[in-house]
Parts: C-alpha cells; structure tokens; sequence
C-alpha cells in the first residue's frame, strides 16, 4: 500500500515511523522549517528530521494545495495525518485513492480543534480517547474509522495524558492500517453533541485564586506543558510565579480556610512543601511546585518564605 503521511511535532514521529514500517511512504508533508530557541536557528520540524533519516521525500508547502498534482503523480493509495497544523483543502484530501484517515486525541466529536488534551482537562473530564477517523475539508467533521476509550486520573496532567494517549493511538493506527489493507473499511457518522478545542492562549494560563479550587487544579494539570499556568504577583514579588503541581485537600484541610477569608488567603505552610490557599466557592487548594520568572522550580512553601509570608496572610495578587 503506498502511502503519505502529513505531521510536524515529535508527538508525530512514532506514527510516521508505524506507516513507514506498515507501508510504502511515498511522501510526507510537514510544516516549513522555522527559527526556534533563544539563537532562532532555522530548525527541521521532528517528522522532516525523522522522514529523512527514513530516507523518505519531504515536501513543506506553505500552501499545501499548490501540491495537489505533485502528489497525485505520486498514486498514494491512504494518506495519514497526525497533528499536521493546518486544515488540508480538499485538493489534497482527493489525492489519496481511499482517502486520508486522522488520529485525534478525543473522543470525537468532543473536543474538535487544535488542543483537544488539554481542554479535556481543563473541563474536567474523567474519560478521554482516540478517534481514528476520515478527513473532510470542515474542522475534525469526518466518518469514523476507529475510537479507543480510556479514563483520565484524577491527578493525570497533559504530560502523561499525552503520552498514554500516544501509545493508545499508534495501536488504533495499526488496527486501522491492517483493516484498510485487508479491504475492511469503515466509515460510520460521528455521534453526539460536538464541542471545541481551540487553540490555547497565554492568557487562558493566568490563575485568578477567585475561582473554585477545583477549576484551578484542572487549568494547571491542563496546561503543564504550554502555556503553563501562573499566578501574577505585585513587587518585590516576582511578576510572575508558574504553579507546575496543585493537589485538592482533604475534607478536613479544605474546611480550615471555612471559607470565610479572601481568595489568596494561606491557610497553612508544610514545611519544604505545599502551601494551602483560600480560594473561590468556599473551597481551598493546596499549591505544591513552582517557577518563579526565572528561577528555578522549587516547593512553594520555600517560594513564600522568601517572601515573608506565613499563614494568615494574603498573597500579593495582581488584580
């Protein structure tokens, strides 16, 4: 089965390394190169580095439709594509003899768009999986090949999420790859009531202690990978302090603050450890790891000794 495959992140080497071992690559398309780290070297995305050392041919279109007879020339029978970055137009969905199979990581059509993971977590969903199904030109709309299901821990953050979700979704995709080959092709309607994943933005990472802590656990077990959530102080206090690890407090511990102070109010310190905090809805979080803007990460109970503060007191929160 001669085959194309469209990804850029290193989220999308294992499964270009699968198709590569599963069929005949006759090209892979990804994002164009682009500067990156503090010297802003031009840098190859993860799957141009990984196809070459395929020796695989590499096409990076700033727009992919100008491909369109490139491509067909090259008489793919399925193309696969895992977190490519743009939405392919339908002269490239038509290339493909079968079609172009997607594997997105949720259960659609929950979660359409660029960052379904992490807003599985910010909304603070117990399960979660991976969808292995049919491109359309619309965002994430296509026929359902194949999904796989699986819980989401309580204390699970997008790291690991993304991780497990990876191994789940490279067996889907060689499940989904045997049954095209074998002539078993599937194409059965998503079911349900759709929601959206858009793009994550700095701002969706500032933490307003005004907010129930439960929410506030979520955005940072969500987001611990980019843009990782913060709070934002006032002088001498660092601007801002990146929260890495929370963790909900018991039912005795979260009636100690009763709810009655401030949100940012401590209401205890462990000693080289966490710090419990007053937040919204009458609830308490404990705040266990952080970054202040340029430090290096430390137990959030050693951050505010720096700053001279101890129970009973207010964090100094920017408003």
């Amino acid at each position: 089965m001669r085959t194309l495959f469209y990804g850029t992140p290193a989220l999308a080497v294992p499964f270009l390394d699968l198709l590569a071992r599963k069929s005949e690559v006759v090209g892979v398309l990804t994002n164009p190169d682009k500067p990156v780290g503090r010297s802003l070297r031009v840098q190859p995305t993860p799957v141009k580095a990984c196809a070459l050392e395929l020796g695989l041919p590499v096409f990076q279109p700033e727009r992919p439709a100008a491909l369109a007879g490139e491509l067909s020339a090259l008489r793919p029978d399925l193309a696969v594509a895992v977190a490519y970055g743009k939405i392919l137009p339908k002269e490239i969905l038509a290339v493909p003899a079968l079609g172009s199979l997607n594997v997105h990581f949720s259960l659609l059509p929950k979660y359409r768009g660029a960052a379904p993971v992490q807003w599985s977590l910010l909304r603070g969903e117990n399960r979660t999986g991976v969808t292995i199904f049919w491109l359309e030109p619309e965002l994430d709309t296509g026929p359902v090949f194949l999904r796989q299901e699986t819980e989401i821990g309580p204390e699970e953050d997008a790291a690991s999420l993304f991780s497990r979700l990876g191994a789940l979704g490279l067996q889907a995709l060689e499940t989904s790859l045997d049954e095209v080959a074998a002539g078993r092709i599937r194409k059965a309607p998503q079911s349900g009531e759709p929601s959206f994943a858009p793009r994550l933005r700095r701002e969706d990472a500032r933490i307003a202690l005004s907010r129930p802590a439960r929410q506030i656990h979520d955005q940072v077990r969500g987001l611990r990978l980019w843009p990782t959530a913060y709070l934002e102080l006032v002088p001498p206090a660092p601007r801002q302090v990146r929260v890495l690890s929370t963790a909900l407090p018991s039912s005795s511990e979260g009636a100690a603050g009763g709810g009655q102070a401030a949100a940012g109010r401590i209401i205890r310190v462990e000693r080289g450890g966490g710090i419990l905090v007053e937040c919204g809805g009458s609830s308490s979080l404990w705040i266990l790891t952080v970054q202040p803007e340029g430090k290096k990460t430390l137990a959030a109970a050693d951050f505010l000794n720096g700053l001279r503060l101890g129970p009973g007191s207010d964090l100094p929160l920017a408003l």
